[in-house]
Protein backbone atom coordinates (compact mmCIF):
# COMPACT_ATOMS: atom_id res chain seq x y z
CA UNK A 1 0.00 0.00 0.00
CA UNK A 2 2.89 2.39 0.63
CA UNK A 3 3.84 1.93 -3.03
CA UNK A 4 0.29 2.70 -4.18
CA UNK A 5 0.19 5.84 -2.03
CA UNK A 6 3.58 6.93 -3.40
CA UNK A 7 2.40 6.39 -6.99
CA UNK A 8 -0.76 8.43 -6.37
CA UNK A 9 1.34 11.25 -4.92
CA UNK A 10 3.72 11.11 -7.90
CA UNK A 11 0.75 11.38 -10.29
CA UNK A 12 -0.54 14.31 -8.23
CA UNK A 13 2.81 16.05 -8.49
CA UNK A 14 2.83 15.61 -12.26
CA UNK A 15 -0.72 16.92 -12.64
CA UNK A 16 0.01 20.01 -10.52
CA UNK A 17 2.96 20.69 -12.82
CA UNK A 18 0.80 20.28 -15.94
CA UNK A 19 -1.90 22.51 -14.43
CA UNK A 20 0.69 25.21 -13.77
CA UNK A 21 1.94 25.05 -17.37
CA UNK A 22 -1.64 25.29 -18.67
CA UNK A 23 -2.35 28.31 -16.45
CA UNK A 24 0.82 29.97 -17.78
CA UNK A 25 -0.17 29.20 -21.37
CA UNK A 26 -3.63 30.61 -20.73
CA UNK A 27 -2.12 33.85 -19.39
CA UNK A 28 0.17 34.05 -22.44
CA UNK A 29 -2.12 32.85 -25.25
CA UNK A 30 -5.44 33.89 -23.64
CA UNK A 31 -7.50 31.01 -24.99
CA UNK A 32 -10.49 30.06 -22.77
CA UNK A 33 -9.99 26.38 -23.65
CA UNK A 34 -6.59 26.48 -21.94
CA UNK A 35 -8.15 27.86 -18.78
CA UNK A 36 -10.77 25.12 -18.72
CA UNK A 37 -8.07 22.51 -19.26
CA UNK A 38 -5.97 24.02 -16.45
CA UNK A 39 -8.86 24.05 -13.98
CA UNK A 40 -9.92 20.49 -14.79
CA UNK A 41 -6.31 19.32 -14.52
CA UNK A 42 -6.02 20.96 -11.12
CA UNK A 43 -9.32 19.39 -10.07
CA UNK A 44 -8.04 15.97 -11.21
CA UNK A 45 -4.81 16.55 -9.26
CA UNK A 46 -6.81 17.57 -6.20
CA UNK A 47 -9.02 14.46 -6.37
CA UNK A 48 -6.04 12.10 -6.76
CA UNK A 49 -4.22 14.03 -4.03
CA UNK A 50 -7.22 13.52 -1.75
CA UNK A 51 -7.20 9.78 -2.55
CA UNK A 52 -3.49 9.61 -1.70
CA UNK A 53 -4.10 11.29 1.67
CA UNK A 54 -7.02 8.96 2.46
CA UNK A 55 -4.94 5.92 1.47
CA UNK A 56 -2.14 7.22 3.66
CA UNK A 57 -4.51 7.39 6.62
CA UNK A 58 -5.67 3.82 6.00
CA UNK A 59 -2.08 2.62 5.70
CA UNK A 60 -0.97 4.39 8.88
CA UNK A 61 -4.20 3.49 10.76
CA UNK A 62 -4.28 7.08 12.05
CA UNK A 63 -4.77 10.63 10.85
CA UNK A 64 -2.02 11.31 8.27
CA UNK A 65 -0.86 14.56 9.85
CA UNK A 66 2.02 13.59 12.10
CA UNK A 67 5.30 14.13 10.24
CA UNK A 68 6.98 16.43 7.73
CA UNK A 69 5.76 14.64 4.63
CA UNK A 70 2.19 14.32 5.87
CA UNK A 71 1.92 17.95 6.86
CA UNK A 72 3.60 19.20 3.68
CA UNK A 73 1.29 17.22 1.40
CA UNK A 74 -1.74 18.39 3.41
CA UNK A 75 -0.49 22.00 3.17
CA UNK A 76 -0.25 21.73 -0.63
CA UNK A 77 -3.69 20.06 -0.71
CA UNK A 78 -5.24 22.90 1.31
CA UNK A 79 -3.72 25.59 -0.92
CA UNK A 80 -5.00 23.79 -4.03
CA UNK A 81 -8.47 23.59 -2.48
CA UNK A 82 -8.60 27.24 -1.41
CA UNK A 83 -7.25 28.51 -4.74
CA UNK A 84 -9.84 26.45 -6.66
CA UNK A 85 -12.56 27.89 -4.44
CA UNK A 86 -11.50 31.47 -5.13
CA UNK A 87 -11.07 30.83 -8.86
CA UNK A 88 -14.68 29.61 -9.00
CA UNK A 89 -16.22 31.87 -6.35
CA UNK A 90 -14.83 35.14 -7.68
CA UNK A 91 -14.57 34.13 -11.37
CA UNK A 92 -10.88 34.78 -11.20
CA UNK A 93 -9.21 32.49 -13.79
CA UNK A 94 -5.79 34.18 -13.82
CA UNK A 95 -5.37 33.45 -10.08
CA UNK A 96 -4.30 29.94 -11.04
CA UNK A 97 -1.22 31.26 -12.85
CA UNK A 98 -0.05 32.82 -9.58
CA UNK A 99 -1.29 30.24 -7.06
CA UNK A 100 -0.27 27.06 -8.91
CA UNK A 101 3.52 27.67 -8.59
CA UNK A 102 3.14 28.03 -4.81
CA UNK A 103 1.07 24.83 -4.66
CA UNK A 104 3.64 23.01 -6.81
CA UNK A 105 6.56 24.20 -4.67
CA UNK A 106 4.85 22.90 -1.53
CA UNK A 107 4.11 19.61 -3.28
CA UNK A 108 7.75 19.33 -4.40
CA UNK A 109 8.85 19.94 -0.81
CA UNK A 110 6.48 17.16 0.25
CA UNK A 111 8.02 14.95 -2.43
CA UNK A 112 11.49 15.52 -0.99
CA UNK A 113 10.18 14.51 2.43
CA UNK A 114 8.61 11.44 0.80
CA UNK A 115 12.00 10.41 -0.61
CA UNK A 116 13.57 10.71 2.85
CA UNK A 117 10.71 8.66 4.27
CA UNK A 118 11.14 5.90 1.69
CA UNK A 119 14.83 5.66 2.64
CA UNK A 120 13.85 5.27 6.30
CA UNK A 121 11.30 2.58 5.39
CA UNK A 122 13.92 0.73 3.35
CA UNK A 123 16.28 0.72 6.31
CA UNK A 124 13.89 0.22 9.25
CA UNK A 125 10.52 -0.90 7.87
CA UNK A 126 7.14 0.82 7.66
CA UNK A 127 6.60 0.60 11.43
CA UNK A 128 9.31 3.24 11.85
CA UNK A 129 6.91 5.87 10.45
CA UNK A 130 3.65 4.19 11.38
CA UNK A 131 4.22 4.24 15.13
CA UNK A 132 3.93 7.70 16.67
CA UNK A 133 5.88 9.06 19.60
CA UNK A 134 3.79 9.39 22.80
CA UNK A 135 3.31 13.16 22.47
CA UNK A 136 1.50 12.68 19.14
CA UNK A 137 -0.85 9.97 20.34
CA UNK A 138 -3.58 12.42 21.18
CA UNK A 139 -7.08 13.22 20.02
CA UNK A 140 -5.93 16.85 19.72
CA UNK A 141 -3.68 15.97 16.77
CA UNK A 142 -6.40 16.03 14.12
CA UNK A 143 -7.98 19.29 15.28
CA UNK A 144 -4.67 21.08 15.84
CA UNK A 145 -3.15 20.15 12.48
CA UNK A 146 -6.39 20.56 10.51
CA UNK A 147 -6.92 24.12 11.73
CA UNK A 148 -3.34 25.16 11.00
CA UNK A 149 -3.54 23.67 7.49
CA UNK A 150 -6.71 25.67 6.78
CA UNK A 151 -5.08 28.81 8.19
CA UNK A 152 -1.93 28.37 6.13
CA UNK A 153 -3.97 27.69 2.98
CA UNK A 154 -5.90 30.93 3.47
CA UNK A 155 -2.71 32.88 4.15
CA UNK A 156 -1.19 31.36 1.01
CA UNK A 157 -4.04 32.69 -1.16
CA UNK A 158 -3.78 36.06 0.58
CA UNK A 159 -0.07 36.10 -0.32
CA UNK A 160 -0.84 35.41 -3.98
CA UNK A 161 -3.47 38.18 -4.00
CA UNK A 162 -1.03 40.58 -2.34
CA UNK A 163 1.56 39.89 -5.04
CA UNK A 164 -1.09 40.42 -7.70
CA UNK A 165 -2.03 43.73 -6.06
CA UNK A 166 1.60 44.85 -6.08
CA UNK A 167 2.15 44.02 -9.77
CA UNK A 168 -1.31 45.06 -11.01
CA UNK A 169 -0.21 48.57 -12.03
CA UNK A 170 2.82 47.20 -13.87
CA UNK A 171 0.64 45.19 -16.24
CA UNK A 172 -0.06 46.85 -19.55
CA UNK A 173 -3.64 47.97 -19.86
CA UNK A 174 -5.54 45.70 -22.20
CA UNK A 175 -8.91 44.02 -22.37
CA UNK A 176 -7.64 40.61 -21.25
CA UNK A 177 -6.02 41.68 -17.97
CA UNK A 178 -8.79 44.14 -17.17
CA UNK A 179 -11.39 41.42 -17.73
CA UNK A 180 -9.63 38.60 -15.88
CA UNK A 181 -7.84 40.28 -12.99
CA UNK A 182 -10.02 42.17 -10.49
CA UNK A 183 -9.35 45.80 -9.81
CA UNK A 184 -6.89 46.56 -7.02
CA UNK A 185 -9.70 47.48 -4.65
CA UNK A 186 -11.27 44.03 -5.06
CA UNK A 187 -7.92 42.26 -4.71
CA UNK A 188 -7.39 44.19 -1.49
CA UNK A 189 -10.79 43.18 -0.10
CA UNK A 190 -10.46 39.50 -1.04
CA UNK A 191 -6.97 39.36 0.49
CA UNK A 192 -8.33 40.90 3.69
CA UNK A 193 -11.08 38.27 3.84
CA UNK A 194 -8.49 35.52 3.40
CA UNK A 195 -6.40 36.91 6.25
CA UNK A 196 -9.47 37.20 8.49
CA UNK A 197 -10.46 33.60 7.72
CA UNK A 198 -6.94 32.31 8.26
CA UNK A 199 -6.48 34.30 11.45
CA UNK A 200 -9.58 32.73 12.97
CA UNK A 201 -8.18 29.24 12.41
CA UNK A 202 -4.63 30.16 13.47
CA UNK A 203 -6.03 31.49 16.76
CA UNK A 204 -7.84 28.19 17.32
CA UNK A 205 -4.62 26.33 16.42
CA UNK A 206 -2.56 28.17 19.02
CA UNK A 207 -5.23 27.78 21.70
CA UNK A 208 -5.62 24.04 21.11
CA UNK A 209 -1.84 23.70 20.90
CA UNK A 210 -1.52 25.17 24.38
CA UNK A 211 -4.02 22.71 25.84
CA UNK A 212 -2.32 19.80 24.09
CA UNK A 213 1.13 20.99 25.21
CA UNK A 214 0.00 21.04 28.83
CA UNK A 215 -1.25 17.46 28.51
CA UNK A 216 1.89 16.25 26.71
CA UNK A 217 4.69 18.27 28.30
CA UNK A 218 3.15 19.74 31.46
CA UNK A 219 3.25 23.36 30.28
CA UNK A 220 0.87 25.47 28.20
CA UNK A 221 3.77 27.40 26.65
CA UNK A 222 7.47 26.51 26.46
CA UNK A 223 8.82 29.14 24.04
CA UNK A 224 9.73 26.32 21.71
CA UNK A 225 10.91 27.73 18.32
CA UNK A 226 7.74 26.51 16.58
CA UNK A 227 5.53 28.07 19.27
CA UNK A 228 7.49 31.31 19.18
CA UNK A 229 7.32 31.71 15.41
CA UNK A 230 3.66 30.74 15.33
CA UNK A 231 3.11 33.58 17.81
CA UNK A 232 5.20 35.95 15.65
CA UNK A 233 3.05 35.05 12.64
CA UNK A 234 -0.13 35.53 14.66
CA UNK A 235 1.03 38.96 15.90
CA UNK A 236 1.91 40.09 12.36
CA UNK A 237 -1.54 39.22 11.06
CA UNK A 238 -3.15 40.67 14.19
CA UNK A 239 -1.38 43.99 13.55
CA UNK A 240 -2.56 43.81 9.93
CA UNK A 241 -6.18 43.34 11.01
CA UNK A 242 -5.94 46.03 13.71
CA UNK A 243 -4.56 48.61 11.29
CA UNK A 244 -7.14 47.60 8.72
CA UNK A 245 -10.16 47.75 11.02
CA UNK A 246 -9.21 50.61 13.33
CA UNK A 247 -7.12 52.79 11.03
CA UNK A 248 -8.71 52.03 7.68
CA UNK A 249 -5.36 50.76 6.43
CA UNK A 250 -5.36 49.28 2.92
CA UNK A 251 -3.59 49.44 -0.40
CA UNK A 252 0.09 48.87 -1.06
CA UNK A 253 1.18 48.91 2.58
CA UNK A 254 -1.42 46.28 3.49
CA UNK A 255 -0.35 44.11 0.53
CA UNK A 256 3.29 44.28 1.61
CA UNK A 257 2.27 43.40 5.16
CA UNK A 258 0.27 40.42 3.88
CA UNK A 259 3.20 39.18 1.81
CA UNK A 260 5.58 39.42 4.77
CA UNK A 261 3.08 37.52 6.89
CA UNK A 262 3.20 34.52 4.54
CA UNK A 263 7.01 34.60 4.52
CA UNK A 264 6.73 34.15 8.30
CA UNK A 265 4.29 31.28 7.73
CA UNK A 266 6.83 29.53 5.50
CA UNK A 267 9.62 30.12 7.99
CA UNK A 268 7.45 28.84 10.84
CA UNK A 269 6.82 25.66 8.91
CA UNK A 270 9.99 24.98 6.87
CA UNK A 271 12.65 27.24 8.36
CA UNK A 272 12.04 26.35 11.99
CA UNK A 273 11.98 22.62 11.22
CA UNK A 274 15.26 22.93 9.31
CA UNK A 275 17.21 25.47 11.35
CA UNK A 276 15.68 25.57 14.83
CA UNK A 277 14.80 22.05 16.01
CA UNK A 278 12.81 21.76 19.21
CA UNK A 279 9.85 19.98 20.77
CA UNK A 280 7.94 20.19 17.48
CA UNK A 281 10.66 18.57 15.36
CA UNK A 282 8.98 15.51 13.90
CA UNK A 283 10.57 13.84 10.88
Amino acid sequence: MILAESILFLITLGLYFVAMLLYFLYAAVRKPALHRAAVWTQIAAFVIHSAAIVLRGILMARLPMANQYEFATAFAWALAAVSLFFIKRFRFPVLGAFASPVTLLLAVYAGLQKLNELKVIEQSGVDSIKNLMPALRSSWLGIHVSTVIIAYGAFGVSFVLSILFLVRDRMKANGFWDAHIPKKEKLDVISYRCVSFGMMFLTVTIGIGGIWAENAWGSYWSWDPKETWALVTWVIYLVYLHLRIKKGWNGRAAALFGAVGFVCVLFTYIGVNTLLPGLHSYK
